[in-house]
């Protein structure tokens, strides 16, 4: 294969390990890939290795057609716009008309589990995006409905660790989480190998509830941690009362309630299917972080 691959948001986390695996795990020539970001001037090791670099402004919606002139395949990583209702969906819609535009025969999308109808207050904007993939005139997409990565716990588990308590409102829903390492793995593959119009669900190899991580890392730290259940308007409180904004702390204490819904305990084999690997267990991820958790 030949076709030339395009990879949006590739400056960040999950943006860099996915150039990593198509160069050093699946042997793309760097002639192959294009790399866009908001600042290339942060790609100039992509560059030196013969990557092609452009800068990509998702809110200049006319100037997406250029940027991705010459591609055939690419990987739409959905943005962090999320300052205002409905700007990450403007974005995104604007992207899939602009690969169409541009001639891309094959888009990779990087969803969420069943965002439809869900209580998750941003997932409108990945049901929106999948629906402008099913609309649009493209030959093929792939939508990669990713669990939650193992690294979200960054979040809250240092403050919680450091504290001995874990507030939550995800009450006994399970989170299938997985490693972002290994979602940049199958984005990779997928945007390399997948054919036709596909949805993989992206689960680790386990579903926890809050306790039962809580229980893993502080066996893994040596430090106690005790979960706290709250109500959805305590946690939104809690955050308001640590410095964020009420409109971000109402989006962040959605995902316990989506979770309390069980809505991100799905177990699925598609990621083996898809990359041929399996995924990495929970234990194994938890011993090779437990240091930096408790850096706080």
């Amino acid at each position: 294969m030949t076709s030339t691959l395009l990879v949006t948001g590739a400056s960040g986390h999950l943006g860099q390990r996915v150039i990593h695996h198509l160069l050093e795990t699946l042997k793309v020539a760097p002639q192959r890939i294009i790399a866009t970001t908001r600042k290339p001037e942060t790609l100039k090791d992509l560059a030196a290795k013969g990557i092609t670099v452009r800068a990509a402004d998702f809110d200049d919606a006319t100037s997406l057609r250029s940027v991705f002139a010459g591609a055939d395949r690419l990987l739409l990583i959905s943005t962090d716009a999320l300052d205002r209702p409905g700007r990450r969906l403007e974005q995104h819609q604007a992207a899939v008309a602009a690969a169409e535009q541009a001639g891309v025969g094959h888009v990779v999308y990087t969803s969420m589990p069943l965002p439809e109808n869900s209580p998750l207050l941003i997932a409108p904007d990945h049901a929106g995006t999948e629906k402008a993939l099913a609309n649009s005139a493209l030959k093929g997409w792939t939508v990669l409905r990713n669990h939650w990565y193992f690294e979200d716990l960054f979040m809250s588990l240092p403050s919680a660790l450091a504290m001995g308590q874990w507030y939550s409102a995800a009450e006994q829903g399970k989170i299938a989480h997985i490693a972002r390492d290994d979602l940049a793995l199958a984005a990779a593959t997928a945007l390399l190998k997948d054919t036709g119009k596909n949805t993989y669900t992206l689960s680790g190899a386990e579903a926890f509830t809050t306790e039962q991580i809580a229980q893993q890392v502080s066996q893994a730290t040596g430090k106690p941690l005790q979960v706290v259940h709250v109500p959805l308007a305590g946690l939104i409180q809690g955050m308001v009362g640590a410095g964020f904004p009420e409109p971000l702390a109402t989006v962040f204490a959605s995902f316990d309630t989506n979770t309390a819904a069980g809505r991100v305990a799905e177990l699925t084999n598609d990621f083996e299917k898809l990359t041929g690997v399996s995924a990495q267990p929970f234990a194994v991820w938890l011993a090779q972080h437990a240091d930096a958790l408790m850096a706080k």
